[in-house]
């Protein structure tokens, strides 16, 4: 059985949403599966000033907060996250910046990884932000299991194939219909490692 860490960061839900679809196709995949998220830093301030955003934070307070020993122990790890100007939110880089001492170590390398992520416009930088996660994930020695176009569900989905990603609109309601996209990816993703993790024993 494959150990797989859904981990995503959200201010207002939707990562939470596509994080959620994730963590249910890979439980149906056969896998154990751990549903986190990234902790919030943003300063209270800036939180109080988005209604939806302080909402959305007190409405996941109980989700645990990953941790690097999270990353140790999952043998396959699915992030989403949104664009912030073409990159990872400066939470998120908080939290990879954090992992220098397991890559030391050499724990992340043969992770397998796969990272979705949203934004406001149709070209509002999520490929980029998908291949800017994979970077670091590049770093760790991972193997990158993006979807590619594996399965006709991904061209309703949008096509991407670095790794699933939706439009949000004004009034925070997801422009394409990415569940089935999802769960491919999340599914493909648990199969990766499973046969990753078992061809390395």
């Amino acid at each position: 059985m494959a150990n797989i860490a859904v981990i995503y960061y959200s201010s207002t839900g939707t990562n939470y949403q596509l994080a959620q679809w994730a963590e249910e196709a890979a439980k149906e995949a056969g896998a154990e599966v751990k549903l986190l998220r990234v902790e919030e830093i943003a300063p209270e301030a800036a939180v109080s000033s988005n209604p939806a955003w302080k909402q959305h934070l007190e409405n996941t307070k109980d989700v645990p907060v990953a941790t690097t020993e999270d990353l140790e122990w999952a043998d396959g790890i699915i992030f989403s996250v949104p664009t912030r100007y073409g990159n990872v939110p400066g939470q998120v880089k908080q939290f990879l910046d954090s992992t220098g001492g397991l890559w030391a170590q050499g724990k992340l390398a043969n992770k397998v990884v796969s990272g979705m992520s949203s934004a406001a416009n149709a070209h509002g930088g999520q490929e980029q932000t998908i291949l800017a996660l994979y970077t670091t994930m590049m770093h760790w020695g991972a193997i990158l299991a993006a979807p590619g176009y594996t399965d006709p569900v991904l061209f309703a989905a949008g096509g991407n194939p670095y790794g699933t990603s939706v439009t949000v609109d004004q009034e925070g309601n997801m422009v394409e219909d990415v569940q089935a996209a999802v769960k491919h990816q999340a599914k493909r993703t648990v199969a990766v490692t499973e046969a990753v993790k078992n061809g390395l024993k």
